[in-house]
């Protein structure tokens, strides 16, 4: 991994943790349609000028054969981000965050290795163990950590079910995408765009049985909700770029630093986790993210 994509993967994910505490700090008063809509509508407006461009000045030439590709990574899209606000609406952001971003890239690790012929280096492999030991420090229970959320034991069961449901669609469509900008050859900033096009279309009868919702959303949540739709699409396109000139099996577990940023947040902010916790998961992290890089 080079300095660049290893600059593009930490920019990434300090831009995704500061999404997903957003989305958090929105709360369980609102549907996931409604959210998820209102997002994919301010992306597809936000980056429209970029995608028009591209097809004013034939630097993108849509065809059908991006249609499967696009619509796949759309439905999977949509099954995470789903997963995601459920989760958060039932349990605390450093439960399913952590849980989630950690499960997410083992899996797709072990998708590229399968499906890709990609082939990790023993450097590689021990930073993804590593990574992999930050995302348990963080989450197995131990002494000093907050008592449960609201709801016991039934929370924090719903947050380890929806936070691994989350992950395995991180890894499904971390494969997906990471094929078509790489073996497809698409243009990870149009790609995306057309995708978010076609979760619009997706969410958009969600949302119309929530119109009233979605408008209280808008009036209560507006910058919120501009912020999140600003930087959600702005990180993953980071990681797509990544793909296109560095192997998924460092990418995919090096972009999960994201889960250090996110429960520094939830420790901060939201009041959640315990300090040696956390530093002892922060060492793993770095040491596994430099790891990565180098391997």
């Amino acid at each position: 991994m080079t300095l660049i994509v290893l600059l593009m993967v930490l920019a990434s994910a300090l831009l995704h943790a500061t999404w997903n505490l957003w989305a958090k700090q929105i709360g369980g008063r609102y549907p996931g349609a409604a959210q998820a809509f209102l997002l994919t509508v301010l992306s597809a407006l936000f980056y429209a000028p970029v995608g028009l461009w591209g097809i004013a000045t034939g630097a993108w030439r849509p065809g059908l054969d991006i249609v499967p590709w696009v619509a796949g990574s759309a439905v999977l899209h949509v099954v995470y981000f789903l997963l995601l606000l459920r989760g958060y609406r039932h349990a605390d952001l450093s439960l399913v965050y952590p849980l989630a971003r950690g499960t997410g890239p083992l899996l797709a690790a072990a998708g590229a290795v399968a499906f890709l012929a990609e082939r990790p280096s023993p450097l590689a492999i021990g930073g993804a163990l590593l990574v992999t030991s930050g995302v348990l420090v963080l989450t197995l229970p131990g002494r000093g950590i907050r008592p449960p959320p609201p709801g016991g034991s039934h929370a924090i069961a719903a947050g380890v079910r929806y936070g691994l449901a989350t992950g395995v669609c991180i890894a499904l469509y971390t494969l997906w995408d990471s094929a078509a900008v790489k073996r497809a050859g698409m243009s990870p900033l149009f790609y995306y765009w057309a995708g978010e096009i076609t979760r619009v279309a997706l969410f958009a009868p969600l949302a119309l049985r929530h119109r009233g919702a979605t408008s209280r959303l808008w009036r209560e949540q507006r910058w919120r909700i501009v912020g999140i739709a600003a930087l959600s699409p702005l990180a993953y396109i980071l990681i797509l770029l990544a793909f296109r000139v560095g192997p998924v099996t460092h990418i995919a577990p090096a972009r999960e630093i994201s889960i250090l940023f996110g429960t520094w947040f939830g420790a901060r902010v939201l009041g959640e986790g315990d300090r040696r916790r956390r530093l002892i998961a922060a060492f793993a992290f770095a040491l596994g993210v430099m790891a990565l890089a180098t391997g």
